[in-house]
This record gives structure tokens, sequence and C-alpha cells, in this order.
């Protein structure tokens, strides 16, 4: 079976049924530019709710792969989707999938040079994007001319694009039955290294279903139970946990808004059975409910079963704070990476909340082990590499096959994570062998901050490093050497930041001369001890 039949047997078994509602709360539009979004918050300055049941859902799918074979599209070519979250995302990724093109998600951060960097990679021969993206587009319309169709979702289309709404609405909305199988091309996920720019992640149909019965494996969705999703659809932790809804025919919300007061309120009143946490997140509610802005008595949430976090680790003292708010509520966190589809090829369990701090053990259908610097496996207790095998491990990375070789090893992931596991097999993070900082659920990654700030006149070097924080993991911290004769303070390096996308920003100024081993490299983990002492995921999630 490959994911796109269980959209139809949802519309055949559950058509009439609300399978996704799409809430934009009233949130007052703080009239910023869209490199001051913080996280997924879309601020929407209309409040209106939107749903669609799994025959609209599978119909609208139908309608998009109908309109792209008419025009001439075929098996293997690629669509890219830059969309915020909204009704129509998902069924534009199915209508994708339904025709045998390869999905292409773009981040909705992304400037203007990633976007046409990624759909030059990846080889695009669509995009469909959305009102948020406009400007960005048009920055770069005419250096991307192998993109032949541009797709237009909302108003106010500009005019070097098509309307997806007017194009699709008179296609057939009867399957177009493309033969696929679960070896083919699906999707192209993107993830940045320590290099600057993202590297394209392919995945099969294989992937795509083998991310739905984890999810199902591990959370035990059924047809009552109502999926809350906040982060955004094209990162693959939120879509394949979603995959347990499409797995099970159950509901799920979609919500744009990180705000505690309107989580708790969403979850109580669409009866919201699981949510899907980062821990800033978790946090603002905990510190809202111990303000006095949140009253739990206030709202129904005796229904909400499960609150599980992902995409950064999870300190102990954060859930057994949770449960003396939700005592009765289960909690699970799973580890994954974009490489790996997504969350669950480690998994902790909902009946192991003893043991919060570790990440788990092999996910459902999943194998892993820790390796030295040679391969071997290490001892229990020891440090290395964490590696992972599965049948959701990416076909590699698209056109780069030197980086696909150095982490596809006999079928196994190196992950660049370092780990440890227990006596019983518990597996925890203590440092990352990327240069990758996980900040409230997003990557950041120095160098591309590094680059930024080097274009400051002052500056003579700089090196970006991840220090902890309380409510966010780590922060990015950028240590600065000024050049000879030149002045420089806190203030103008964060002004000069400004230029960056707020979520990339620096959050502190260290000034101090940069230390370089002999081969020119930045001897970065000197750094980090002399800033953070213990290994930072380590700190992270201790006791």
């Amino acid at each position: 079976m490959i994911i796109t039949e269980l959209l139809e047997r949802n519309a055949v078994l559950y058509g009439e049924e609300i399978c996704l509602t799409e809430i934009n709360p009233d949130i007052k539009d703080c009239k910023v530019s869209w490199r001051d979004y913080d996280l997924v918050e879309t601020n929407p300055a209309n409040k209106y709710r939107r749903q669609m049941t799994w025959r609209e859902f599978d119909d609208k799918a139908n309608r998009l792969a109908n309109f792209l074979l008419d025009r001439g599209l075929r098996k293997g070519q690629k669509v890219a989707v830059l969309l915020m979250n909204c009704l129509e995302w998902l069924p534009v990724y199915f209508g994708i999938l339904k025709m045998g093109a390869i999905a292409v998600p773009l981040n909705y951060r992304y400037t203007a040079e990633e976007i046409k960097y990624c759909l030059d990679l990846a080889e695009c021969d669509v995009l469909v994007f959305g009102p948020e993206f406009t400007d960005r587009i048009v920055a770069i319309k005419d250096e991307i001319p192998n993109v032949k169709m541009r797709l237009f979702v909302g108003q106010g289309r500009p005019a070097f694009s098509e309307s997806y709404y007017a194009l699709t609405a008179c296609c057939s909305s009867v399957n177009p039955k493309i033969s696929i199988n679960l070896t083919e091309d699906a999707a192209i996920y993107f993830s940045s290294g320590t290099t600057g720019f993202p590297k394209a992640i392919l995945h099969t149909h294989q992937s795509l279903i083998t991310a739905c019965e984890v999810e199902m494996d591990h959370h035990k969705q059924e047809r009552k139970d109502v999926f809350l999703c906040i982060p955004p659809l094209y990162h693959t932790g939120a879509k394949m946990h979603w995959f347990g809804s499409l797995m099970s025919g159950s509901k799920a919300v979609l919500l744009r808004s990180t705000a505690p007061e309107i989580i708790i309120k969403t979850v109580s009143e669409e009866r919201v059975t699981i949510v899907w946490l980062l821990v800033p997140w978790a946090q603002d509610i905990l510190d809202a409910i111990e303000r006095g802005d949140i009253r739990l008595k206030d709202h129904r949430l005796s229904q909400w079963r499960l609150m599980h976090i992902g995409a950064q680790p999870v300190p102990p003292s954060l859930i057994r704070r949770w449960k003396e708010y939700f005592p009765d509520q289960d909690y699970d966190t799973n580890y994954g990476l974009s490489e790996s589809i997504g969350p669950g090829c480690v998994h902790l369990g909902i009946e192991n909340i003893h043991k919060v701090g570790a990440i788990g053990k092999a996910g459902y259908g999943w194998q892993l082990r820790i390796i030295d610097e040679n391969g071997e496996p290490v001892k229990k207790d020891n440090v290395g590499e964490l590696c992972v095998k599965g049948p959701g491990v990416m076909k590699c990375y698209y056109r780069n096959p030197e980086a696909t070789a150095s982490v596809l090893k006999d079928g196994w992931l190196l992950t660049g994570d370092m780990a440890r596991a227990d006596k019983e097999g518990f597996i925890y993070l203590v440092d990352r062998k990327k240069d990758v900082i996980i900040s409230g659920g997003e990557n950041l990654y120095p160098v591309q901050i590094e680059n930024f700030l080097r274009d400051h006149h002052a500056v003579k070097d700089v090196a970006v490093i991840g220090i902890p924080d309380k409510r966010l993991g780590e922060i990015a911290a950028a240590i600065i050497e000024i050049k000879p004769g030149f002045t420089c303070t806190e203030k103008e390096i964060l002004q000069f930041s400004e230029g960056l996308p707020r979520y990339k920003r620096p959050k502190k100024i260290i000034f101090e001369e940069i230390p370089r081993n002999p081969t020119g490299k930045i001897e970065k983990p000197l750094l980090r001890e002399r800033h953070c002492g213990l290994n930072l995921v380590e700190a992270q999630t201790e006791g």
C-alpha cells in the first residue's frame, strides 16, 4: 500500500466526516515583515475557521493531480510547495503524490536566495506558493526559468502566476489511477548541514508509508482521536505525526498560533486528544498557568490523553513540572531526522516516563547502534555516534553523491549525534558531531550566521556556538574578534543582525579572540568548553 491509498480509503469510509480544521485566531497584526516571524507564529490578521471532509480532501488532491497531468507534467517531475500552514497544504501535497510527481516542501522562512537555490537543486518544474511569498518570488522570478508553472494559492494573484483555485476547480475529481510502487521517489525535503545552503533529501513512497506505520504504533491513534498540529507542515516532524491521523481516519486541527492561552483554548473547544509541542511552548503553557493567565478549571481538558515533544532535548525537570498540572496525561518523545523521515526512529514510549532525559530505544521497524570513529560498536555507557537503519532512511542526498556516501554506510544512517546507551539500552544524546544549533526546535546553521556577521566593517573573525537556555534549549551566541584599531559594541552587532530573519539572530554577543587550529578551522569544542562547560545536550537533559 502507498500513502495515497490511505486517503482514498478514508474518502470512501468516512467521506462526510471532518478530517481537517484550520483555525486562525484573532491575533493583532504586529505589522512586521516576514523576516520577523518568530518560530512558527504567523501573525494572522483575521480570525477564521475552515473545515474539510475526507471526501473534499481526496477530491481536491485528485483535481490538482489531473490538472498537472493535463498540463503535461509526468511521473518523476518535481513540484515545490511554499505555503504557510493552511487547509490547502495537505491536498496540494497529496495531489502531487497521486500523479507520481515528487513533492518538494520548502521552509517558509527561506530568503529569496535560498528559495532559488532549492528550486534549482531539486530541479523543480512547478512552484505552488501563497501570498506571503509574493515579494520573495518577485525577486527571483526571472532567475528560475526552469520553473515553467507557478500556481498561486490565495487572493491578489501576481501577474507572473496562475490561480490554483481557478485552474483546479474545473478539473476532474476522479482518481487519476497512476501506477506507483513503494520504491519510486516521492518527496524531497531540505536540511542544511554546516556548509550553509540546504541539502536535498530524497525519500521514496516506502519512507512515507513507514512514517504512517511508525506513528500509529507509537501513539495508538483511534478514530475518536483529535490531533493538534502547530508546527509547520513543510517540516517532516509535523507532517509525519499527522500521518497517524491519516492512518486512523481521525480528525486533525491546524492551529496558526503558539500563544499558550490559545493552545489550551483550542484543545478545550476542539476536544483535542493528542498535542505535539516543542519545549518552549510547553514551558510557556506552564508559565501562563503559574501566572494565572490560564485557569485550567475553565477548560475541558480531560480528553487530552497525550502530550509529546520532539525536535530538541527535553529537560526532565520540565516533564516533572508538567505532570504536576496534568497528572493523568501520557507523555512521549521521539527522535528523528529529515534523513530518517522525521520522528520515530528512536522512541521513548509512553510507558517509560521514568526515563525522561533519554530519547528512548529503537522505534517501530528501526534498528540502531552507537559506533566509535572506526565504525565499531561501543560498550554500554560509552559515547559514540548514533546510527539508525530502517525502511524510512532516505534514498540519498539528491545530486550530491559525496555527501550521501559520507552518511550512508551499508544501509546505516550516521546521524552526526553523539550518544550513549545505559545498561537497559536507553539512548541518551550527549553532544552533536554536526555543527548545528537547535533553538526552540529550529535548526540554526552557524556558517550562515557567521558569514553574515563577517560583513560588519569592524568584525575580524566570528564563531557562532550554541549555549544553554532554559526556555529554548539553546541559543546562538556569536563570539566576535574585532579588527585592530576598531571598536564595536554588543548593541551595534545586534542592530546589524536585524538583517537576518529573527530566528537566526544571535541572542548573545561575546567579544574575544577566535581560536583556530593549524589548518585554519575554528576550534569550536574549545569555545563550547569555555562557555558551556558540560556537553551542551547533556546539560539540557540533566535532571
